[in-house]
């Protein structure tokens, strides 16, 4: 199995400006069946009912392995290949828009070299901090090929009772080492593609980084904000202009996490290890406000 660990955001260029999104239910913390709100699925005339987290609920990020939940937690986000904690709200993790590393199932030599982004020399365009290959969402025909095999693990996170997907690395266009070969429109043309799968699933979709694109989050079916050091980036308020209270914060550093608690009395607010540890081994943090 695959490690899955959480990435550091970068961003390239000015900062857009946010606006305000529309209020949507909260489901009942403590609550993984509570009252549906209604997200409109992108190419839908219809709504598909899904259930959000739970608002300033007790959150744990177990990506890089599945644990007992700490006393309080209400909100876990595990890996697609783990199974979903008992009793709680569930968030599948997903990367959907970068490979595994190579070597590791899912990596770049389990997909289809044309659906990889090459550089002007034909080579694989690889992001250096994970090991993982870039995939090519720059045309609608590779967007639904790419989409086609992500779509199988959101079909797992369903079949075994998660509650929402963590898609992530929406932020890939950003990165310094694509050099602009993958736009914001190319993103938000593939995240649509999966996001209303996911709503046809009962998933919510929740909105990984990239806060550039918060303000256009209802147009990309994306349900809730998971933002990784919104404090270290002084990003925290600009998540909660689009977001409302819909949004759960993650720091690695006890700087981002002092500003991220600024708004703990109205989000779920957590500071893990940067290889988020499972519980028990070395290197494992977990602090909260």
């Amino acid at each position: 199995m695959s490690l899955n660990r959480s990435r550091i955001r970068t961003t390239l260029g000015a900062a857009v400006a946010c606006v305000a999104a529309a209020t949507v239910g909260v489901l009942a913390p403590g609550s993984a069946s509570a009252a549906a709100v209604g997200v409109l699925a992108p190419g839908s005339a219809s709504a598909a009912a899904v259930a959000l987290p739970p608002v300033h609920a007790g959150f744990d990020y177990q990506i890089g392995g599945a644990y007992t939940p700490p006393a309080g937690v209400k909100v876990v986000s595990r890996d697609h290949s783990a199974s979903p904690a008992s009793g709680l709200y569930n968030i599948c993790y997903v990367n959907a828009f970068q490979t595994q590393a190579a070597g590791d199932p899912g990596g770049p030599e389990d997909w289809n070299r044309d659906l990889l982004l090459k550089d002007g020399n034909g080579n694989v365009i690889i992001d250096p901090d994970w090991d993982e290959a870039i995939l090519d969402i720059t045309t609608d025909a590779k967007r639904q090929s790419i989409a086609n095999k992500i779509k199988v693990q959101i079909d797992e996170c369903a079949a075994k009772g998660f509650n929402a997907l963590e898609l992530d690395n929406f932020d890939t266009y950003t990165r310094e080492v694509v050099g602009g070969r993958i736009t914001a429109s190319h993103a938000q043309s593939y995240i649509r593609l999966l996001s209303s799968y996911g709503h046809g699933k009962g998933l919510a979709v929740g909105q990984k980084n990239t806060v550039e694109l918060a303000p256009n989050h209802a147009a990309n079916g994306l349900d809730f904000a998971i933002a990784e050091e919104c404090g270290a980036w002084n990003e925290c308020s600009r998540y909660l202009s689009a977001f409302g209270d819909h949004a759960i914060f993650i720091e690695y550093k006890d700087a981002g996490m002092k500003k991220a608690c600024q708004y703990g009395d109205r989000v779920s607010v957590v500071q893990r290890d940067v290889n988020v540890s499972p519980a028990g081994s070395s290197g494992y943090v977990r602090k909260t406000c």
